[in-house]
């Protein structure tokens, strides 16, 4: 019954993707830990197989609409994805499995990941919702472009330790700086979390065995809902898009604060 779940919400995941652009981690790991008893290390290196492959056919599609911009998801993509790799292959391997002692509680490597996940949500959420001016923009110069591209560095590492896809964090980033209209934004941004996501999981091929037979599987049925949500996508206003977006990612990091801290 939990497998069966399990795969249900492989469609889901495909579906948000389609339709946000991004989120589709934010229901992988979850599912993968909650639902069908991953470690979360496995599950955030499972993730960016999945998400990876999904968004890469999510690319395809929206490239034929004219919605990727091949050059900003590139100049996106190159910082983070150093950062990606280098996490996956050499951080996270690292981490001790038990961080800090609480007296008699102890946080572990896996509560730890899952509630920097929960954290980095929460903080995405906000960054989508709020309401913006168009003064509120900043201009993009030779100095600002350089912080941007350092800041698209620390996400790929952030990346990498919740083995999230990036699209909650990477499309703030495309309709600031980038200055895209938010459908553009949700295209590039599948191109973006492809190289990233499958980049990083390469540095976890190296490091741990996977069950590959699984991982098809489940990204087949994940690849099928984001063909459901491409479809959805033409009906949704763009500014529906990114409050349903941002109110998604709220609600999610607070389930995952609950199971990980109250529960």
């Amino acid at each position: 019954m939990l497998e069966l779940l399990g795969y249900i919400g492989a469609i889901f995941i495909g579906l948000v993707l389609g339709i946000t652009g991004g989120g589709g981690s934010i229901l992988t790991v979850p599912i993968l830990v909650y639902i069908l008893n991953y470690n979360p290390v496995i599950a955030t290196a499972y993730s960016l197989f999945i998400v990876g492959t999904t968004s890469g056919f999510g690319t395809i599609q929206n490239f034929k609409k004219g919605l990727v911009i091949p050059k900003t998801a590139f100049q996106f993509a190159i910082p983070s994805l150093i950062g990606v790799y280098l996490t996956r292959k050499f951080i996270v391997p690292r981490i001790p499995e038990t961080i800090l002692y609480f007296g008699s509680a102890q946080l572990s490597k896996e509560t730890f990941l899952m509630i920097l996940f929960a954290v980095m949500m929460f903080m995405a959420s906000f960054s989508m919702l709020k309401n913006k001016k168009e003064d509120d923009i900043i201009q993009i110069g030779n100095k600002s472009l350089v912080v941007v591209v350092i800041q698209l560095f620390f996400v790929g590492i952030l990346i990498g330790l919740i083995g999230a896809g990036g699209g909650f964090l990477i499309i703030p980033a495309l309709l600031k700086f980038a200055k895209l209209p938010m459908k553009k934004a949700i295209g590039t941004s599948l191109l973006i979390i492809t190289i990233n996501s499958l980049i990083g999981f390469t540095g976890d091929i190296q490091n741990m065995e996977m069950d590959w037979i699984f991982l098809i599987s489940f990204t087949t049925f994940s690849v099928i809902g984001i063909f459901i949500g491409l479809y959805i996508q033409q009906y949704v206003n763009e500014k529906h898009l990114k409050k349903i977006f941002g109110f998604f990612v709220l609600i999610m990091s607070f389930v995952i604060l609950y199971k990980e801290i109250l529960s």
